[in-house]
């Protein structure tokens, strides 16, 4: 047993230091500038090719209320890494040859997901996003040659380059995961608001201090709450959007057919309706955090609902 600890403690500290020496490193992308002139550049050609609407849309994952991108990677990683195993087994030239090749169309519809994402992110996220991108077209175009030099009937050549896409790849998904779960991007920002959100009914001063149909702000606690007042009637959302935070009292209000009216956040775009929060447009995927509204002896009152 002692010796088993010490086996324990040696790979624990190893992989310690690891961890360390790479977070450094992302730490430094982050950081590098020098980055923006590359992801300017490819967020602003993405928003040309795939404008605001449906696809966009679909392609964020707002149909589904989750991001798209994580669910839609499983399919070419799933089909690259089966085939690097049944290149190691007999008889698994032809099903890995297949799979490849089903991985590789698959990774498209993926880096479309990608890549909307990337052009609705911060500075910071989008320069940890290039190196991402940068992965996995590098093992896109590795998994892709295996395959031409599997169609050739090149089969050291196509199990070498397979084997290479994979370590590439795993790259480019140690990145994603940096993205997603150190920078959160793509997580619901909103979330802890039902945990912060004090209890009760919350006294937010006189209604005639709201203007007609304009977006105030307010606190409860220590949580902003987005105020919006028509008539004897008050909405109130959540301020912070969803998306990345940002104050949607600095937003556009707009209408929508058959939602009423919405509103449109300052930072990158998504779309909310006032009514009850639900996403109408992206890059969001979680609706905003509705509070009931009331008007009470000529005072606004909320509570989360």
């Amino acid at each position: 047993m002692p010796t088993v600890v010490r086996m324990v403690q040696f790979t624990t500290k190893t992989l310690t230091d690891a961890g360390r020496a790479v977070g450094r490193l992302i730490k430094s992308i982050e950081g590098q500038e020098r980055l923006d002139a590359v992801a300017q550049p490819l967020s602003g050609l993405v928003q040309k090719l795939i404008p605001a609407g449906p696809v966009r849309d679909l392609l964020h994952g707002v149909p589904i209320g989750h991001p798209a991108h994580p669910f839609l990677v499983q399919f070419p990683l799933g089909a690259w890494m089966s085939a690097n195993v049944l290149d190691l087994l007999p008889g698994g030239w032809v099903p890995a040859t297949a799979l490849i090749g089903a991985g590789t169309a698959a990774a498209a519809p993926a880096a479309a997901a990608g890549a909307v994402d990337f052009a609705a992110a911060h500075p910071e996220q989008q320069r940890v996003g290039v190196v991402h991108w940068a992965s996995n077209t590098v093992a896109v175009a590795l998994y892709g040659a295996s395959f031409l030099a599997r169609l050739g009937g090149k089969r050291t050549a196509g199990k070498r380059l397979a084997l290479a896409g994979l370590v590439v790849a795993s790259v480019g998904g140690y990145l994603g995961g940096h993205l997603a779960y150190r920078q959160a991007m793509g997580a619901n920002h909103t979330e802890s608001v039902p945990h912060l959100a004090p209890e009760g009914w919350h006294d937010l001063g006189l209604l005639s201090e709201l203007p007609e149909r304009q977006l105030r702000q307010r606190l409860v606690g220590n949580v902003p709450v987005l105020l919006y007042r028509d008539g004897e009637r008050v909405l109130a959302l959540a301020d912070a959007c969803s998306h990345l935070s940002g104050p949607l009292h600095e937003g556009e209000l707009n209408d929508e057919p058959g939602l009423g009216p919405c509103v449109t956040c300052p930072w990158h775009g998504s779309t909310f309706a006032l009514e009850d929060g639900a996403v109408v447009h992206g890059p969001a995927t979680a609706p905003q955090p509705q509070f009931r509204a009331r008007v009470s002896g000529g005072r606004v009152e909320v509570a989360l609902a």
